[in-house]
């Protein structure tokens, strides 16, 4: 499932939440409070979407000289565009180990009863 911004979403797992609580605005250390539970089955709106997937400087790399290649190599002469596909094959297997690593995706959710989880792991939730 993928999740957008705006979408609706329900918890489907129960989670216990434990540890600071902090005000919002950071201006003073945190005390411990106790938990917070959060019932499987609970709706909210997803506000916020991350997705994060480290890029090393190889991937990098094989961006910037792919991109090269597809836009200005029917440009070049002969010997720059061999030396150039070298160079992308060279970081394909980078590239490809890149691609088949998990993507992990957090989410914001505020529920309807106005509590606001962030940074959650997508996979906690099912579209409504």
């Amino acid at each position: 499932m993928t999740l957008n911004e705006d979408r609706r979403v329900r918890l489907t797992v129960d989670l216990r939440l434990d540890g600071q609580v902090v005000p919002a605005d950071g201006t003073s250390a945190g005390t411990t409070a106790g938990f917070l539970a959060l019932a499987a089955g609970l709706e909210g709106t997803v506000e916020r979407v991350d997705e994060d997937r480290p890029q090393s400087q190889e991937v990098r790399e094989y961006e910037r000289l792919k991109s090269l290649l597809d836009d200005f190599g029917h440009q070049m002469p002969p010997g720059s565009r061999r030396q150039l596909e070298e160079q992308v094959a060279s970081l394909e297997p980078e590239w490809t180990a890149y691609q088949e690593r998990k993507l992990r995706l957090t989410v914001r959710v505020r529920f309807d009863n106005g509590f606001v989880l962030d940074d959650a792991p997508g996979d906690l939730f099912t579209a409504v």
